[in-house]
């Protein structure tokens, strides 16, 4: 009964909130943000256990990352990290990530990025930093089913391009100093990158005093708005076309988001640049439209 009683419990994630610029001083590390499932590792007297950003255990769907867990030299911990289904060249396929779980989780991988707990001592009051070189010392070489993510000391604009010239989704930038502090804190941030694709324009939506809103679709599935900021004559020829076009609402868009929608038809193509790694239209901005072959 008392060992029962002594079973480390799932400690709520850290999360990081959305900012447009990495920071630039030196008192930041950043990382390369994976595109999977966040995932908390814990060792105790049970064994080791997977669990979701929100208590769920999935340690079935990732036993082979369990097994080398139990491997790992210690008694007691509690990591927090990534899983992921990485590609030979080592990137993130979250799109594989369901089919790797049912049919081969020995293709997925954890990567590491903090610890709040090891063998006893409560390591979440630690400067990040520490708690970093603790967690190295652990999963080292990390070169199997646990990696480590590796990180930078400053120089946050310099990673953030370089992590955008590979095609990553963005970085989440952590204060050096800061202790492990569960919910979404200023301490950690996180910087996107951005795409930019076509889309096809299904209406407008124009309200006094906000910015002029375009509803998107891609293969024919809603997607998202995003804010329609091209120069005063293209607006105009738009304005023409939704008048002109008198068109209903397409099916899929969902009911919140309908209200004083103008829709317009097929034919509009915009050029959006977005978020990337969003499953929908994220801070937005139409960068140029286009009606068949010819500009809008």
């Amino acid at each position: 009964m008392s060992n029962a009683a002594a079973r480390l419990k799932f400690i709520k994630p850290q999360e990081p909130i959305l900012v447009l610029e990495a920071p630039v001083s030196d008192d930041w590390l950043h990382e390369i943000k994976y595109d999977g499932f966040r995932t908390q590792l814990i060792l105790d007297w049970a064994g080791a256990r997977a669990v979701t950003r929100t208590g769920i255990d999935w340690s079935k769907r990732y036993w082979p990352v369990i097994d080398a867990a139990e491997k790992l030299a210690a008694k007691s911990f509690i990591i927090d990290g990534e899983m992921i289904a990485p590609e030979p060249d080592g990137r993130p396929n979250f799109h594989a990530m369901h089919s790797r779980m049912a049919w081969n989780a020995e293709l997925l991988a954890f990567v590491a990025f903090d610890i709040m707990h090891l063998d006893g001592h409560d390591l979440g009051t630690l400067p990040a930093v520490e708690r970093k070189a603790q967690l190295w010392e652990l999963v080292k070489p990390a070169t199997g089913m646990i990696q480590y993510s590796q990180h930078v000391a400053g120089n946050g604009a310099e990673f953030y391009a370089a992590t955008d010239k590979m095609g990553l989704e963005g970085i989440v930038s952590k204060r050096q100093s800061a202790a492990y502090h569960s919910g979404k804190t200023d301490y950690w941030v996180k910087t996107k990158c951005w795409d930019v694709a076509d889309f096809e324009l299904l209406g407008i939506k124009r309200e006094p005093g906000k910015i002029t809103e375009g509803l998107f679709a891609k293969d024919g599935k809603y997607v998202g708005k995003a804010a329609i900021a091209v120069n005063r004559s293209i607006k105009e020829r738009l304005w023409r076309r939704v008048e002109q076009a008198r068109a209903r609402q397409p099916p899929g868009v969902p009911t919140a988001v309908v209200d004083d929608v103008e829709w317009v038809g097929p034919g509009i193509t915009a050029s959006v640049r977005y978020l990337r790694g969003e499953s929908k239209l994220r801070h937005a901005s139409v960068q140029d439209m286009r009606e068949k072959d010819d500009a809008v």
